[in-house]
């Protein structure tokens, strides 16, 4: 009797460590995906100039995906905006971008090389359209800007596109009733403190940084874009269908609001691949760009407004499918 206690003790000991190794490995198991390497390789990210949003978002985007998938190489690449954006990724010349909704329905709908092959993989945030005018200037609606020399943005931007669906809502000619100049964010902002344009229109998430230097520096204000232009652009069809009123808040840009709010148009921005993307790749940045949404956010504030709930909507593209396989992971 007294020797059959000490087999038990070890029996129950026996048991009880191999319970708590079983344990660690579960644990091992689930915070350690064993077997299953981050995806490596290289991909270009194209982003935007170097004063705008994008850019700003593409380098903090880096950043964290150097930290959950450190055996990836990500090359950025400046480019003139959405546009220019959609037709790198259509085309091969880039992996993933960020792109305005409008610019991504135009190129599909124009049936550019590579259209058919661009997939969705989050809606991120919504670009606001600026119409950035000196305080002292006469301008107060879009009409106003007949005859002056306004600043639309180069060729293959996206505020180009916006620029010239609004001006032609307001009843102007973009090459007629106005004197365009094709300058960007980098160049704009000094070309109107020094007079040499009227105006400039951007787009662009809140704030952009060279808007509020600008603002900081001299004495700007911005031109309301009101409800009845909106209805005019959405019967103007096509992509003029994805803008929407929306107000700029009041401290967007303290300097230039002075306490007050600005109607204007509000646009979706998506992050977009190709349909031959891997899918693993494209499900572990997908889950890369969500979770790092307050990361990010603390730098570009317009970030923060990436949302689980709504990054899913990326239509005109459809879904690509390592998207839609971290939907399904997330799912409640």
């Amino acid at each position: 009797m007294f020797q059959a206690l000490p087999r038990i003790g070890r029996r129950r000991a026996l048991f009880g460590s191999a319970a708590a190794f079983a344990v660690v490995g579960l644990l091992l198991w689930w915070l350690l995906p064993l077997g299953e390497e981050s995806p490596g390789g290289s991909i270009t990210f194209s982003t935007g100039t170097p004063t705008g949003v994008y850019q700003k978002y593409g380098v903090l985007l880096q950043g964290a995906i150097a930290k959950d998938m450190p055996r990836l190489d990500v090359r950025l690449k400046n480019s003139d905006g959405s546009q220019e954006n959609v037709r790198r990724v259509a085309t091969g010349q880039a992996d993933f971008t960020i792109a305005a909704a409008d610019a991504v329905e135009t190129y599909l709908l124009e049936d550019k090389p590579g259209a058919g092959r661009l997939r969705g993989c989050a809606r991120l945030y919504d670009d606001y359209v600026h119409l950035v005018v000196p305080r002292s200037s006469s301008v107060r609606s879009v009409a106003d800007l007949r005859g002056r020399k306004v600043a639309v943005g180069p060729d293959g931007s996206g505020v180009r596109l916006i620029a010239e669906h609004v001006l032609q809502a307001a009843g102007l000619d973009p090459k007629k009733d106005i004197k365009p100049s094709s300058d960007g964010i980098g160049t704009m902002p000094d070309l109107l403190e020094h007079h040499r344009i009227d105006a400039f229109f951007w787009s662009g998430g809140l704030p952009t940084s060279a808007v509020q230097k600008l603002s900081d520096d001299f004495a700007i204000r911005l031109v309301p874009i009101g409800s009845d232009l909106v209805a005019k652009l959405h019967a103007q069809g096509g992509a003029s269908r994805y803008y929407r009123a929306a107000v700029m808040p009041a401290d967007a840009y303290p300097a230039a609001q002075q306490g007050g709010s600005v109607q204007t148009l509000a646009v979706a921005n998506f992050l977009i691949t190709r349909e031959d993307s891997d899918p693993r790749l494209t499900e572990e940045l997908t889950r890369t760009v969500i979770n790092s949404r307050d990361r990010i956010g603390s730098q570009v504030h317009a970030a923060q407004l990436v949302d689980l709930r709504t990054a899913i909507y990326t239509d005109p593209l459809p879904l690509h499918e390592g998207a839609r396989r971290y939907y399904r992971s997330v799912k409640p």
